[in-house]
């Protein structure tokens, strides 16, 4: 028994530390200058489900972005909406899909009902843009966006912030997790040529991408299924750090428990249909992008593996080494506040940072609840109901 125990923590180690050593490349930012000229012509996409209370002042921000109007159009895919969604983005300009379908429900379908439709039609878009409708966007958005496809990248992801991280204590937590993320393991894996995770949101991507692979990605993280079928063609996502989407999230634990777990669930059942595959073919061509990829399929099973390790260290709290609880705290609140510090986030997020292990902690169970009901495919919504707007955000972040 105990050689399986010291098995398990040196393979977490393992994980850990590998993901310590990626981190470092985050330390630097390269330069970028986004003076290319405006010529990218971009389909703004927008599913919505019910969303009149937070639709209208995304809408309203994507308007009010530095890029030439003609360059873009806005869609919201109305998916079995029976409220006032259709109505609203409609009289604000945006070109309105309504969508039907009882069986197949999801974000993934409404996006590949929308591709279709947008495909179809005489106008052609260089690139599709991905927004939740909860989200407002920084200004630059398309600019850097149109910048980033004239240096030949194909799909980008946008910087994800948080535009109520004040409202409660899971909100502030969810942010702070936000911030170490898009930091210490999206910038840093884009600095060191790995692929990127795509988020959901804030997602660009090449027309001609998508008219070969197709979207066809239905499950309940249609996002990680799709970074992960593009890894195998050798095609990566990048990093936008300075194009900024700002997500409303959960307010109260039951909310962001249930929000966590369709995304371990949709996780789970991804890593489980591809990780094998990815892994054999990137130690056969030795593309580490591919091995990268793989691992992070793995990250839900290395969450219940520390579970599993901190129960047992709990029953056996006498044999556990008092380094690693001195090393943790370390770890906890200098190595990660360091990236607070890099991101230049406000003071207030380092009192934050104390009760951010609690959250934390909460993933494990979340992530064996998903592993559990992985192949349930059932979309849960999340209610959004905050109508902040891009002026009220400003003001905040000033």
């Amino acid at each position: 028994m105990k050689e399986i125990i010291l098995a398990l923590q040196t393979l977490l180690m393992l994980f850990t530390l590998y993901y310590i050593f990626i981190s470092f490349f985050s330390f630097h930012r390269r330069p970028e200058n986004y003076s290319t000229p405006p010529g990218a012509a971009f389909a703004v996409v927008i599913a919505a489900h019910n969303e009149e209370k937070v639709i209208g002042e995304l809408i309203k921000s994507v308007f009010q972005l530095d890029y030439p109007r003609h360059l873009y159009q806005v869609f919201v895919i109305a998916d079995n909406c029976t409220d006032r969604t259709a109505g609203i983005a409609s009289a604000l300009g945006a070109t309105v899909i309504k969508r039907f379908n009882d069986r197949e429900k999801g974000k993934g379908y409404a996006l590949e009902y929308g591709f279709q439709k947008i495909h179809g039609l005489p106008r052609h878009f260089d690139a599709f843009v991905v927004l939740d409708a909860d989200n407002l966007i920084s200004p630059n958005f398309l600019t850097i966006m149109n910048h980033r496809l004239a240096q030949g990248e194909k799909i980008i992801q946008g910087y994800l912030d948080t535009k109520n991280p004040q409202d409660s204590w899971v909100s502030r937590s969810i942010y702070v997790g936000y911030l170490i993320t898009d930091r210490f393991w999206q910038l840093a894996k884009y600095n060191l040529g790995l692929t990127c995770a795509l988020g959901g949101t804030g997602m660009c991507i090449a027309s001609d991408v998508l008219r070969k692979f197709g979207w066809g990605m239905t499950s309940l993280t249609e996002d990680l299924e799709f970074q992960t079928k593009t890894l195998f063609c050798g095609m990566r996502v990048n990093w936008a750090h300075d194009a900024v989407v700002y997500d409303e999230k959960p307010l109260t634990m039951k909310q962001s428990w249930r929000q966590r777990q369709r995304w371990m669930q949709g996780h789970c059942n991804v890593a489980g249909r591809y990780f094998f595959k990815l892994f054999k073919e990137g130690l056969l061509t030795l593309d580490f992008r591919k091995i990268d990829g793989a691992i992070y399929l793995l990250q839900p099973y290395f969450t219940m593996l520390m579970g599993l390790a901190l129960v047992y260290s709990i029953f056996n709290w006498h044999q556990v080494n008092p380094w690693w609880f001195g090393g943790g705290f370390v770890f906890q609140y200098l190595y990660l506040g360091l990236a607070l510090y890099l991101e230049k986030a406000p003071a207030r997020t380092f009192v934050w940072l104390l009760y951010y292990p609690v959250f934390t902690l909460t993933w494990i169970p979340i992530t064996f609840a998903g592993f559990i009901h992985r192949n349930n495919k059932v979309w849960s919504h999340t209610k959004h109901v905050r109508d902040i707007s891009i002026e009220h955000l400003r003001s905040q972040i000033q």
